[in-house]
């Protein structure tokens, strides 16, 4: 599904979470001497509190709490491995080395550097939970746990749409662990409590409340961020973010801020989206999303009074993705989808976020408004990785030269849909986009992912270093050329 463009200011995908300190606050009744407008009516009392004993609770959970460390650059293990053994050191043997991995197409090696953040224990075998954005592009991972105790970890997966990786460490005993918890039941004004390593400190505690639900900061497709009033600061990301019983609602990962540092605003993945991931990473090392293969835009007032809607709710369905999950189903462009397997769709995020988590394979129960009446539909959804490959198949037959460009893809009528560009891809470092239309390939139309197979084998057969795509996107149309593996 294509997204419209969001707009909101945030500085820095960070490393790190804290939050302000709880009060107690005393409810006034009228002053003496000031007339009331009205007799006083009995009210229910209400007290703003804080845990019974949060020291207890710190206890329970902070053993869980790890500082990783992750170091940037230099030459990747796995790579390495793929080199001689028998290099010798020197002036020559630096020169060999850069010939082995030219001639191999290992990246050279780059200045060694270092970034801190946090993550949580969430299986006593060693599974743990932290942000992609700590550990994107580490060479090596080092988790400390709170008793100092130090290992090696090893990355099992991440899912860049949700900023979320889970790494394994192995040691001789059960490790200390924390559960998951509800983030459904969070309502505004909520009590919360996070524990990590700002700026290396590790075991940093702080304390706040549920600022909001289900903010949209436009970092993904799948934004649903839990917004604290906690101060987060580098070195918190991927922390844990806690209920007033010690579970884990959250997983703190970005800050607002105009200037870098903190001011009070910070946002945290809710478990119920961040559970399902990591079980999944941890099970099989990737991420599987529904697919339903429509371009949708939220509904607004002016188009829900065109339509006879009761209110600016549900998601417009601009185009629908020829022989997709959506158009088996019967639905139509125009239609308004307004809930999705018993979940009420008030906009976009809403339907993007219910299609990413339905049973694959499974038919999923839709209700849709056309014209004027309430339909119901059942579409049977099909599979999109979290890597941007599942799409790229056609009659059954892979389409890896697609996929190895770094893009998922899906017919379109006479052009082809770019549904997924994976991070740090050929496809990627040119540009590309989710949303994109490809019109041709080395000047040919496409409209087919057999089509774009064709030509790209086409120009890999002719020795060419690249392939020329014709690109149509809301600014107009463009040529890109995508370097070719």
């Amino acid at each position: 599904m294509q997204k419209p463009a969001r707009k909101f200011s945030v500085r820095g995908l960070l490393m790190g979470t804290t939050i302000a300190a709880f009060g107690a606050v005393a409810l006034m009744g009228p002053i003496e001497g000031i007339a009331q407008s009205a007799p006083a009516t009995e009210a229910t009392s209400v007290a703003w509190t804080q845990p019974a004993n949060l020291a207890d609770l710190i206890e329970q959970v902070s053993p869980a709490v790890v500082k990783i460390t992750a170091t940037i650059g230099g030459t990747n293990p796995a790579m390495q491995q793929a080199l001689p053994d028998n290099i010798p050191e020197g002036p020559m043997g630096d020169l060999l080395r850069r010939y082995f991995e030219q001639q191999q197409g290992i990246p050279e090696q780059r200045p060694r550097g270092q970034a801190l953040g946090s993550g949580f224990i969430i299986d006593s075998s060693g599974i743990i939970v932290t942000n992609n954005h700590v550990v994107e592009n580490a060479s090596k991972l080092d988790v400390t746990l709170k008793d100092g105790r130090e290992f090696e970890a090893t990355l099992l997966g991440v899912d860049p749409k949700t900023d979320l990786a889970v790494l394994k460490i192995d040691a001789d005993e059960p490790l200390p662990s924390v559960q998951w918890g509800d983030s459904d039941t969070l309502r505004v004004g909520d009590p919360v409590f996070a524990v990590g390593a700002p700026f290396g400190l590790s075991g940093s505690v702080t304390a706040g409340i549920v600022s909001a639900r289900g903010r949209d900061i436009g970092s993904g497709p799948y934004d649903d961020f839990i917004q604290v009033d906690a101060p987060i600061n580098k070195g918190n990301s991927g922390g844990p973010l806690f209920d007033a019983e010690g579970h884990v609602v959250g997983v703190n990962t970005a800050i607002y801020s105009p200037t870098g540092g903190s001011v009070g605003i910070g946002f945290s993945i809710p478990s119920d989206l961040a559970k399902t991931i990591v079980s999944e990473i941890a099970a099989t090392g990737e991420v599987h999303r529904g697919w339903l293969g429509v371009s949708i835009q939220n509904v607004t007032p002016d188009i829900a009074d065109s339509l006879g809607l009761n209110a600016p709710e549900g998601a417009l369905v601009g185009d629908v993705v020829p022989d997709s999950p959506a158009a088996k189903a019967g639905l139509k462009a125009g239609d308004v989808i307004l809930s999705f397997n018993d979940k009420q769709i008030k906009d976009v995020g809403d339907l993007t976020i219910a299609v990413a988590e339905a049973e694959i394979g499974k038919p999923a129960r839709m209700s849709v408004y056309r014209n004027g009446e309430t339909l119901d539909l059942t579409p049977e959804i099909a599979a999109l990785k979290s890597d941007g490959t599942a799409m790229a198949q056609s009659g059954g037959q892979s389409q890896g030269d697609i996929a190895a460009l770094g893009l998922s893809l899906a017919a379109e009528g006479d052009h082809l849909l770019i549904t997924g560009v994976v991070p740090g891809s050929e496809a990627a470092m040119t540009g590309l986009q989710e949303g994109d239309q490809i019109l041709s390939v080395n000047q040919r139309p496409v409209a087919t992912l057999a089509d774009m197979q064709d030509q790209i084998r086409q120009a890999k057969d002719a020795g060419r270093r690249a392939v020329l795509l014709q690109i149509r996107r809301a600014d107009g149309m463009y040529f890109v050329a995508v370097p070719l593996n």
